[in-house]
């Protein structure tokens, strides 16, 4: 037969087509996730922006005020990367600047959560526990005054 399969070759092509339930990776939001890969931490901090998202922070403000009607996000991004390449290193330099104060503020609070994730401890635990100690000995003086109430009754 010229152009057909056999059925040997369609049942290999059926068999590499089919999916594989059992083994197949477990998934997020239809999304394989990797098996060396550890969950995202909450409490890390994020990156800082860039001078480009420092500057898109203001000019986005601007843009939306001078066109209002206007709706897309792809506008606000290509008027911003205009501006930017337009831009001299002059007009640039005070949202490098605070890009900069970012940076060194992340770098800081990147050392501290280091410092906490090898002590093995996190900021919300601390936080929870030091709640709960006022909260405790809120507890503890009112059980205190309550039982004086109790026996000034009998």
């Amino acid at each position: 037969m010229k152009g057909g399969k056999s059925k040997a070759e369609s049942k290999r092509a059926d068999a590499k087509l089919a999916v594989n339930k059992k083994g197949a990776p477990a998934t997020k939001a239809g999304r394989k996730v990797s098996k060396g890969k550890a969950a995202k931490d909450p409490n890390k901090p994020k990156r800082p922006a860039s001078a480009f998202f420092v500057f898109m922070e203001e000019f986005r403000k601007q843009f939306n005020k001078e066109n209002p009607d206007n709706k897309a996000v792809s506008a606000v991004g290509k008027a911003a990367g205009a501006k930017w390449k337009s831009m001299s290193d002059a007009e640039k330099a005070p949202y490098v600047a605070k890009a900069e104060k970012r940076k060194a503020d992340y770098e800081k609070n990147m050392k501290a959560y280091n410092k906490r994730q090898a002590e093995g401890t996190n900021a919300a635990d601390e936080e929870e526990s030091e709640k709960s100690v006022s909260e405790v000995n809120d507890e503890d003086e009112g059980d205190e005054e309550g039982s004086d109430e109790e026996e000034d009754d009998e």
